[in-house]
């Protein structure tokens, strides 16, 4: 007979009090309904803090912002800014007011990257983006065209309209390097402190724009300057600043310091209703932007003149060998051949 080491006695048995003293001290019984969210408010995620989140949401006396923390069944990763979600609860926006995130919506598009080219780990960045800043420098630091060709890659994928932001034109004039880019007919912008930014605002009036691009390139001082003015919240009218900590370049390194934490939406007027209302998404910088996750054939097929080539590929083209039918299209001229050409570029294809 095997005898254990320990010697037990009484002490050693735990009770269940519940059951001790009877069934008015039980547990409540579980239950698989559900609650019915079906009168939830809608709101936008303009900021996203560990468990809480700040939105904006309309309600009958106007949009203002509210803070709500996530139901806990939404996981940790499941919200970004951008997201349109339900809440409920207390949406006041009042001192001490918070509602509760409990779903979130279809996503019409998203701005994702996958950590060092490993498909499996996709990472969502931002939602529901109608432009896509992709802002570089002219120098210090130089400008890298792996970044730009992997976020038009993602902008294409993704429905997104890119523009090109070049800063610090006083440096130098950077139009070497955006002559790769003009197949493609996006719109570039160059400036530096001291531009007049009234066309570039124009270009973002209305729209939810979010700025991507490395360290150092001078995403947070371009916020600050599109920023003119700072924002009040509708019900407290309190004034919240709006102004982004800035940073240098390392000499050595040639690569900027992170001045951006987390990506936050921050809008482009003081009033709500202004016809000029969007919102600018600042990110923090990026060192690495997979694009693993990534088909060509869909980024290819944002463009339209190619709808019909690519209609004749064969199944699982990679529309990088001779049998792809975008090589033999007899409706294509040269134009349509040098952004062919710069697509393939951008995705690594050619």
């Amino acid at each position: 007979m095997v005898r254990s080491k320990r010697n037990w006695d009484e002490d050693d048995v735990r009770i269940n009090k519940s059951r001790q003293f009877g069934s008015s001290n039980k547990a409540r019984a579980r239950t698989k309904d559900r609650p019915d969210y079906a009168n939830a408010d809608t709101a936008t995620i303009i900021e996203v803090d560990r468990g809480r989140v700040k939105c904006l949401i309309q309600t009958k006396t106007g949009k203002l912002i509210i803070t709500a923390m996530k139901a806990r069944e939404l996981g940790k990763k499941s919200v970004v800014v951008g997201d349109l979600v339900s809440v409920v609860g207390d949406i006041s926006g009042s001192d001490g007011s918070l509602a509760r995130v409990v779903s979130v919506l279809p996503r019409k598009n998203s701005l994702t990257r996958t950590i060092d080219d490993h498909a499996n780990d996709e990472r969502v960045i931002v939602s529901n983006v109608d432009v896509m800043a992709i802002v570089i420098s002219a120098a210090n630091p130089d400008p890298k065209i792996g970044l730009v060709d992997r976020a038009l890659a993602v902008a294409y994928d993704q429905g997104i309209k890119p523009i090109i932001i070049m800063t610090k034109k006083d440096l130098a004039d950077g139009d070497e390097f955006l002559k790769i880019y003009q197949d493609l007919e996006i719109t570039v912008f160059k400036i530096d402190k001291s531009s007049n930014l009234v066309t570039l605002k124009k270009e973002l009036a209305g729209k939810i724009t979010v700025l991507l691009g490395h360290s150092g390139v001078g995403k947070s001082t371009l916020v600050n300057n599109l920023l003119s003015t700072p924002q009040k919240n509708s019900i407290k009218s309190e004034t919240k600043s709006t102004q982004q900590v800035t940073g240098a370049v390392n000499e050595v390194t040639g690569r900027g310091r992170h001045t951006t934490s987390g990506a936050i939406a921050l809008p482009l007027s003081s009033t709500f209703d202004s016809d000029e209302f969007g919102w600018i998404i600042d990110t923090p910088g990026v060192r690495s932007f997979g694009i693993a996750h990534i088909k060509p054939s869909r980024v290819i097929s944002a463009f339209p003149e190619f709808t019909e080539a690519i209609s004749n590929c064969k199944k699982n083209c990679s529309h990088n060998e001779s049998s792809c039918a975008l090589n033999h299209w007899p409706g294509f001229n040269n134009q349509n051949l040098a952004r062919l050409a710069s697509l393939r570029r951008v995705l690594s294809l050619g």
